[in-house]
């Protein structure tokens, strides 16, 4: 276990180079630093921490630069979060606020992300399996031709053209609608194929292949590779960092490109807190061994329905950062609530 002067060595060196983005020499720490205590006893402490593997020599007679093992002790031990100032809480707010529906929701998040962050913003759309259904809209366009329209509690819409086996009168249809809406509205989507199995049962025998296409429908738009959606923005951010990369930037933008990599990266964030990957810690995803992503899930009613974050370097603002995504968070939290 480190001592706490070295804790405190050791946050002086990553506030300093994630600041000037230049290796940090004890000279320099005691300086910009009121440690309490001289050069030389500076000089063995980085020694030590060196040693311990949480900060490295880039090259000769430089100074000292963090580990990602020095950034995790950092996050885990030292790194408070930021608040943000009542004016940015407020334009955060209103920015959201002025959304039109769900996709405006999801795009202002990325920018604001992505802005506030000066990093690559990552956001999932919110989740089916954990949402619950609000209304089942259903519409005639022709005599054998229905739209079914799926409206989530999250503001999610999901529109599906039916074509019934035989046509259905308007008098049927407003009958389906009733009862199936008596059935799922405020019902979680994992339990509605158990709620409307005997719902064709209950319609004349002519009518049964027609609820039963509808049905089939809707438990089709409730499959999980229909929701596997997000949006990214802000990866330009990334060029600002080109010094970051000790190879190229390449890898990793090809990584961003892949929603699949990203989307099993906001899946192995906890499902309640937050989560901060660093470096090696995303080894598992070729080409982002050299970022840190910081994320958290953001949903109504204190439960995630999804996930949201930021890709950067791992030379990062941590406290900021954390802070940013959290907070941003709780305000989609509370609109989704609200929708």
């Amino acid at each position: 276990m480190l001592s706490e002067r070295r804790l405190e060595v050791l946050r002086a060196i990553v506030q300093d180079y994630v600041g000037t983005e230049e290796p940090v020499g004890s000279k320099a720490l005691t300086e910009r630093h009121a440690l309490g205590v001289s050069p030389a006893t500076v000089r063995n402490d980085m020694a030590v921490l060196e040693e311990e593997g949480f900060i490295a020599q880039p090259h000769t007679s430089a100074g000292r630069i963090p580990t990602d093992k020095g950034y995790r002790l950092f996050v885990d031990r030292l790194a408070g979060v930021k608040p943000l100032s009542s004016p940015e809480r407020r334009a955060i707010q209103n920015f959201l606020d002025s959304a039109v529906d769900l996709d405006d929701v999801v795009a202002r998040t990325v920018r604001l992300l992505a802005q506030l962050t000066r990093q690559v913003a990552v956001v999932q759309y919110p989740s089916l399996t954990r949402s619950t259904v609000r209304h089942v809209e259903l519409l005639s366009l022709a005599a054998a031709r229905l739209m079914l329209v799926l409206i989530t509690d999250t503001g999610r819409v999901e529109q599906r053209m039916v074509d019934c086996p035989a046509p259905f009168g308007e008098a049927a249809l407003a009958d389906l609608r009733a009862r199936l809406n008596a059935r799922v509205v405020g019902r979680r989507f994992a339990d509605v194929p158990q709620l409307v199995q005997d719902l064709p049962e209950s319609f004349e025998p002519e009518d049964r292949g027609t609820v039963s296409t509808v049905l089939a429908t809707l438990l089709e738009t409730l499959v999980e590779e229909t929701e596997e959606r997000l949006m990214i923005g802000g990866t330009a951010n990334l060029t600002r960092f080109g010094h970051d990369f000790p190879l190229t930037i390449r890898p990793v933008l090809e990584a961003l490109e892949e929603q699949v990599v990203l989307l099993k990266l906001l899946g192995e964030a906890k499902e309640s807190g937050m989560t901060v990957r660093i470096g090696h810690e995303n080894n598992a995803h070729e080409g982002l061994n050299s970022t840190s992503v910081v994320s958290v899930g953001y949903g109504s009613g204190g439960e995630a329905v999804a996930k949201l974050g930021v890709v950067g370097p791992t030379r990062m603002d941590y406290p900021g950062t954390m802070g940013a995504v959290r907070a941003v968070a709780r305000y989609v939290g509370q609109i989704l609530a609200e929708s």
